[in-house]
């Protein structure tokens, strides 16, 4: 067994604090990673504080994961010693079902291994990235092209994949118009990913603070969502919507904005349902679909569409130490865009 260092929530009633344990040993297809950045993404807020159910605890959050390749098995073939590489959400999946072996191990039927507050095969519970280092499997380990910073590409195996792969998936592109609600971690994404694609963006949100953010990020359009007079202007101008708020909100405001046949896409994950109106779809024959992340596959062509871009996230980088106030920050949304954790703090 590998001692680790990390941070993690005991209960999700306190803050998180140092916490030390162990990492099993690398096997003869497994990655041993040190973790040089570690994203904070909001579900890490959901999950440490168990707002979603079903948190394990002690727990170790993060899910936004590079680092550099320190040891490899003896039958791994895909790295090397010192390679840069990122591991995202999940660290394993069954292998056998129908989405996995066509590369969508995020839906997969057994259920995705999540990189934290999972139990693997043996039962013991998975522990992420606020941590010094992880092992692996090698075909759950991405590769970090060089083109791209690692405090700059950690929030892309979250954030980056959560709104390439529906952007991909919709096959939305050159002339259409396309509508991201919220402006934050995901939001400030998909808009980088979208105008790369060629796709016409328009920012909704309730701040009018991020009105120039939107404007350097390339928007076409930045438009109030507390101005009623918004969605009225706005009907039927949009063949999709990417909903990236995790706050309650009223879905059925939204919908009206779509063309027909238009699209809203949920990647949000409020903590309460809302009610949906069935009108404003059956009379345009809409549609309200949802998409989470990306399989390993499409999560490296996201980083290299990256690359190759020139995208990265926008981040304010940290020392691990200071996770529980940027936990407030990020509620408050006081962060443009992105906290990443510099690992090397730990040491």
């Amino acid at each position: 067994m590998l001692p680790t260092k990390g941070y993690a929530a005991m209960t999700a009633k306190t803050a998180l604090q140092p916490f030390s344990f162990e990492r099993r040993d690398v096997g003869p297809q497994d990655v041993l990673i040190t973790i040089t950045h570690c994203g904070i993404c909001h579900s890490d807020i959901h999950q440490a504080r168990d707002e979603w159910g079903g948190s394990i605890f002690p727990m170790v959050p993060g899910h936004e994961i590079v680092g550099t390749v320190a040891h490899v098995g003896s039958a791994v073939t895909k790295f090397k010693t010192n390679d840069r590489v990122g591991v995202g959400c999940f660290v394993d999946s069954c292998r056998t079902c129908a989405a996995c072996r066509e590369g969508s191990e995020q839906y997969c039927e057994a259920g995705m291994l999540l990189t934290y507050s999972g139990r693997d095969k043996d039962g013991q519970p998975t522990q992420g990235g606020y941590s010094t280092q992880i092992v692996v499997d090698e075909n759950y380990v991405l590769r970090i092209p060089s083109a791209l910073s690692p405090a700059g590409a950690a929030p892309l195996l979250c954030a980056g994949i959560t709104t390439y792969s529906p952007l991909r998936h919709w096959g939305v592109g050159k002339y259409h118009k396309l509508a991201v609600v919220g402006l934050g971690g995901l939001g400030h994404m998909a808009v980088k990913i979208a105008k790369a694609m060629g796709t016409e963006v328009t920012v909704l949100s309730t701040s009018e603070q991020k009105r120039k953010d939107a404007e350097r990020l390339g928007a076409f359009e930045f438009a109030l969502t507390s101005q009623p007079e918004t969605f009225t202007r706005l009907q039927r101008r949009f063949d999709f919507i990417l909903d990236t708020v995790s706050a309650s909100h009223n879905y059925n405001e939204y919908v009206n904005l779509l063309k027909t046949d238009g699209t809203m896409i949920l990647v949000g994950v409020p903590d309460k349902p809302t009610l949906l109106e069935p009108f404003p779809l059956i009379l345009h024959r809409r549609r309200i679909a949802g998409s989470v992340i990306g399989g390993i596959r499409e999560t490296q062509a996201m980083l290299d569409f990256c690359a190759t871009h020139k995208i990265e996230s926008d981040v304010e980088v940290i020392p691990v130490q200071h996770v529980n106030e940027a936990y407030e920050r990020v509620l408050k949304g006081d962060v443009r865009f992105r906290f990443v954790m510099d690992l090397a703090s730990l040491k």
